[in-house]
């Protein structure tokens, strides 16, 4: 395969992301709550970025615009160019909570876009290769209720690879997990990323998570939200918690949110 068609053959599987100049308000009847104020985000096609700011300060829904669940008030989300109306498989959104059908099996869980979509019977096939490819292929007819935390939210992301996604919007996945797990499920979600080279977006809470899987960090002001730094990180994968530039970065975001040196 030659460099050029190698490129193609990835842009094919990833998408450029851009927000321009988006605000958005929630109508509380009598009142408007805005919750962004005048983002503007480029996202390269591939490229893993990840969201740090206050809670509620508007993150997640910059996901759900991103996603196509919701219209930005003011400003434009574009995928490739194009206007995002709706949401669409290409494009999907991963949550804290693992939201499994507890009636289905893994497999069936998985299953259930492919099945959505009416394409299950010719895709078996990427149902088992992704199980495999998140280490749940032995569980595949075990129910919700045997699953673990972490492996529930394999199926969660299994679920969402299996369509196969351009774009995969990740809010916080891995914030009600315990600190092992969530060790070990950054380091599969950076392996499953690599492989595939979905663009990504990544809301979290955890500075160091963020410098260790994204190659931006953009930190978000308190609402209604503007941005006060993009950070680009420079390290190369796999990198390491104890790296004294990652150390240092890790210092000046939790500056920039506010907290204080000695933490």
């Amino acid at each position: 395969m030659t460099a050029a068609l190698a490129r193609k053959t990835e842009e094919a599987r990833n998408l450029r992301l851009d927000i321009d100049n988006v605000s958005h308000e929630f109508d509380l009847g009598k009142t408007r709550l805005p919750v962004l104020s005048n983002i503007s985000i480029h996202v390269e096609p591939g490229e893993f970025v990840a969201l740090l700011g206050p809670s509620g300060c508007g993150k997640s829904t910059l996901l759900r615009l991103a996603a196509g669940l919701d219209s930005p008030t003011r400003g434009t989300v574009l995928e490739d160019g194009a206007p995002i109306a709706r949401p669409d498989p290409s494009r999907i959104l991963v949550f804290q909570d693992a939201t499994l059908f507890p009636w289905l099996t893994v497999w069936k869980n998985v299953a259930a876009g492919l099945d959505a979509r009416g394409i299950l019977r010719d895709e078996k096939h990427r149902v088992d290769d992704i199980l495999k490819l998140v280490k749940l292929d032995a569980f595949a007819d075990a129910y919700p209720h045997q699953l673990s935390g972490g492996m529930a939210q394999r199926v969660a992301i299994a679920r969402a690879l299996v369509n196969d996604p351009k774009l995969l919007l990740l809010d916080e996945p891995f914030g009600k997990l315990d600190s092992l797990t969530r060790l070990k499920m950054q380091k599969e979600l950076l392996q499953l990323w690599q492989r595939s080279r979905f663009t990504s977006l990544l809301v979290t809470h955890d500075v160091e998570e963020a410098l260790l899987l994204a190659d931006r960090v953009i930190v978000f002001g308190d609402r209604p939200a503007t941005i006060i730094a993009d950070v680009t990180v420079r390290k190369p994968h796999p990198r390491r918690r104890d790296d004294a530039d990652l150390i240092v970065q890790r210092q000046a975001l939790l500056e920039k949110l506010g907290v204080s040196h000695d933490v």
